[in-house]
């Protein structure tokens, strides 16, 4: 486990309709269980989204314990096309696997197609990469685009007004939590173990840890910030039993 210190500040009022208008509650059903989930809106033309509260998140914050967050940016291929090259759709599993084991936890889901580029800039960016034999990066690069315009302050904002001050974020990605940190939330960061079979999908984990600095978990770290430089992390409990719900997982999808 890693525990990220927050830097203090006070909170802000998220843009948009906030957290006090327009927050439907209903029974939410998945793989034999049922919670209940509260939905809010975040309103931004560029990083806007949802935030979806499973179960009793206030109980577990006047508890004195972090609620799980998973802070996910849309991608039709991974999320609802089941794409072998892309880690979206397993890590959204994942979490919401571990959200539902815990009774309750926070998914943030933003529309940020393509790093925020949008979906048909993103298969141009595959297209450029298989013409050019590059990863998507770069190919976003060679066409002129930011190779990530995504923000997360919103994010930050909304779960601040949620009265989250402290959470378990499910996250490899660093500019998530440096936005929440930022903010003033204490983030204690919970790695997703995520293994993709297919040759693009090697290659796309390990661009985000070259070119984004994603700390993706290997097999000899499960919290690695570089894979070539990191040191001998202890295997967490929690590492171990992501890599196995993996590969079930895998399995199933493949019978």
């Amino acid at each position: 486990m890693t525990i990220t210190d927050p830097v203090r500040t006070t909170p802000e009022p998220a843009n948009g309709r906030g957290v006090d208008e327009l927050r439907p509650v209903h029974q939410f059903s998945r793989n034999g269980t049922q919670m209940q989930v509260q939905v809010h809106t975040i309103d931004s033309p560029t990083d806007g989204g949802y935030v979806l509260v499973f179960g009793d998140v206030d109980e577990v914050c006047q508890r004195g314990d972090k609620p799980l967050v998973r802070v996910h940016s849309r991608c039709l291929y991974g999320d609802a096309l089941g794409s072998d090259d892309c880690d979206c759709g397993p890590e959204l599993a994942l979490s919401m696997n571990m959200i539902q084991d815990e009774g309750a936890g926070v998914l943030v889901y933003l529309e940020q197609e393509g790093r925020g580029a949008g979906l048909i800039w993103k298969a141009i960016g595959y297209q450029t990469s298989e013409q050019l034999d590059i990863d998507t990066f770069d190919s976003y690069e060679w066409l002129g685009l930011d190779p990530d315009t995504r923000r997360y302050e919103l994010v930050a904002k909304t779960l601040c007004d949620l009265g989250m001050t402290q959470v378990r974020l499910l996250t490899n990605n660093p500019e998530k939590v440096r936005a929440l940190t930022d903010a003033g939330i204490a983030v204690e960061v919970i790695p997703l173990a995520i293994r993709l079979d297919t040759e693009r999908g090697r290659r796309y984990l390990d661009a985000k840890v070259r070119r984004r600095k994603h700390m993706i978990p290997r097999d000899f770290a499960p919290w690695a910030p570089l894979s070539s430089t990191a040191d001998e992390v202890t295997t967490s409990p929690e590492a171990v039993d992501q890599r196995q719900w993996w590969h079930r997982f895998r399995r199933g999808h493949r019978e």
